[in-house]
């Protein structure tokens, strides 16, 4: 499927599940899978790539390189966070073409205060919404391409339903195609959430968050198009390296470990190594 075909497949009705990537293994792993869509997790790029809490400490530079790297690797379109753009508006501006360029299927952009933090974690403030709308107008004006737009609100947390539903209405206005309504606490407060538009509507699964994990059915009935799990996969791995180091450090050996082991040639194989053998058997001196 072609990057650029990410608009055709969120509609309403119908669901669209995207775990989240985080670095190159995780990447080549969901891209073999046939996801319709992989989502580039802010928090676990951030982690992965310096180390660092998801707390505005990235720039521009570090994440574009992660964009630009995930998808020139996958086949699968992507979005990407944005976070807040990086500055002024025009960093926006300069952000969205830069995302583009980098083959971003759609960056997501949020109306936190600068420097941001993560989605479900204390401590959040919000822009006035007015200064939102100016910064979704320039992304609008800078994208040249299909890449879509996605306008995340934090203001549920802090102001309430009822203002983050007004924003999520002027963010539509200003030229959002996606709307994400961060860390709705309730049921009730999440089908409001997807019944009141009647365009795309992103769903943020945390587990262990503040937003309640439903069943992707009961997502779809309620009207999300899109369900992104940007997590779950960095917590996997960070329980699979966690056990298998603390059983190299109990044991002095890899015998026993509770986390399993993937077959090491089939990962080999995942990680491109088939072409380089057969680039060698096509090269090898006689």
């Amino acid at each position: 499927m072609s990057k650029a075909s990410l608009k055709g497949v969120l509609r309403k009705g119908r669901l669209v599940a995207a775990p989240g990537i985080y670095d190159m293994v995780s990447l080549r792993i969901a891209d073999r899978m046939g996801f319709e869509s992989l989502y580039m997790t802010g928090y676990g790029t951030v982690a992965s790539h310096l180390g660092l809490p998801d707390a505005g400490l990235a720039s521009y530079a570090d994440m574009v390189d992660r964009v630009r790297a995930f998808c020139t690797m996958a086949k699968t379109p992507v979005i990407c966070d944005g976070d807040t753009g990086y500055g002024g508006l025009l960093n926006v501006a300069h952000t969205v073409a830069g995302y583009e360029a980098a083959g971003a299927a759609g960056i997501q952009l949020e109306d936190q205060e600068f420097p941001k933090k993560c989605g479900h974690t204390p401590g959040r403030r919000v822009i006035p919404m007015k200064d939102m709308v100016r910064t979704l107008k320039v992304a609008r004006e800078a994208r040249s391409g299909d890449m879509l737009i996605v306008a995340r609100t934090d203001a549920r947390t802090t102001l309430g339903l009822d203002e983050a539903l007004r924003r999520a209405d002027a963010y539509l206005a200003a030229g959002a195609d996606v709307l994400f309504i961060e860390s709705p606490e309730t049921e009730a407060e999440m089908a409001r959430i997807a019944s009141t538009f009647d365009v795309p509507m992103l769903i943020n699964v945390v587990e262990g968050g503040r937003t309640p994990v439903l069943p992707p059915k009961v997502l779809e009935e309620m009207g999300f198009a899109l369900a992104i799990y940007p997590a779950a996969g960095f917590l996997a791995a960070g329980w699979a390296l966690e056990h298998s180091y603390a059983h190299i450090k109990q044991t002095r050996s890899s015998i026993g470990a509770k986390a399993p082991l993937a077959d090491f040639m089939e990962f080999s194989r995942m990680m491109g190594f088939e072409a380089v053998w057969e680039f060698d058997r096509r090269h090898a001196q006689e």
